[in-house]
C-alpha cells in the first residue's frame, strides 16, 4: 500500500464521513486542501462549490 494517499469528499457525503473512510483503508488525515469548481453560466465563470481533499498517511501499527 502506499504511505499517502489522497481522498476525495464525494457530492454526497460530509467531511466527516470521507475522514471515517479514510481511518478504515488504514490512513490518518495530514492535510486539508480546498479548491473552488467553477461552471460557465449566463457567459460568466462562477463558484459551483468547493471542493475539499485530504490527503492521508498510512498508520503505522
Amino acid at each position: 500500500m502506499p504511505k499517502k494517499k489522497k481522498f476525495r469528499v464525494e457530492r454526497d457525503e460530509s467531511p466527516a464521513d470521507c475522514l471515517a473512510r479514510m481511518r478504515e483503508a488504514g490512513y490518518t488525515p495530514v492535510r486539508r486542501m480546498e479548491q473552488p469548481v467553477f461552471i460557465e453560466r449566463g457567459g460568466r465563470r462562477v463558484v459551483d462549490h468547493q471542493e475539499i481533499v485530504f490527503e492521508g498517511k498510512r498508520i503505522e501499527e
